[in-house]
């Protein structure tokens, strides 16, 4: 088997769970995690960043992949728009710290703060688990509303559409004046 076929057959593989089980309106799971912003290690409390403003919370499978590193460019890029609109940005993988470490500075650009769920529970609490690799997560974002419920959620293994998608709900949220 040829790389562009196994790569073929491992993204088919990881599109099998590319959807979420948590909806609009529910409350989205509340949680504390290690993350890293900028290489340098800190705790993250949803709470705490959800009494700041809206929080962009996307889950994604690992660190330093290519649709991974693609989706961390993009939010890189697009953090001074959502400041502007009020908002937070978090991503969750099952890498260990020590990788996102790096991957925080590298990819991340030291933009915004990646969080390290080594035992799977982010993910599972937001229905994020892809189904054949049960240790890493599906590309899932959502956004979640100060007020903790989930206003937006897209799932999709293309890193495309993630920010493009979370900005407009984020902006939709501010333009209804909540």
């Amino acid at each position: 088997m040829t790389v562009k076929q196994l790569l073929a057959v491992f993204s088919a593989l990881f599109s099998l769970n590319a959807h979420a089980d948590l909806k609009t309106g529910e409350t989205a799971p509340d949680f504390t995690a290690q993350a890293t912003l900028g290489g340098k290690i800190l705790n993250y409390a949803l709470h705490d960043a959800l009494k700041k403003g809206p929080v962009v919370l996307y889950f994604y499978p690992a660190a330093f992949t290519t649709g991974c590193t693609i989706e961390a460019h993009d939010f890189a890029e697009a953090i001074a728009r959502y400041q502007s609109l009020g908002a937070s940005v978090i991503g969750v993988s099952h890498d260990p710290i020590e990788k996102l470490q790096r991957f925080s500075v590298s990819e991340c650009r030291s933009k915004f703060p990646v969080a390290a769920d080594t035992d799977g529970a982010i993910m599972k609490a937001y229905d994020a688990v892809m189904s054949v690799f049960s240790s890493y997560a599906s590309r899932t974002s959502y956004v979640i509303a100060p007020d903790g419920r989930i206003l937006y959620v897209y799932s999709s293994l293309s890193p495309d559409k993630h920010v493009e998608n979370t900005l407009a709900a984020v902006k939709k949220w501010k333009d209804e004046g909540r």
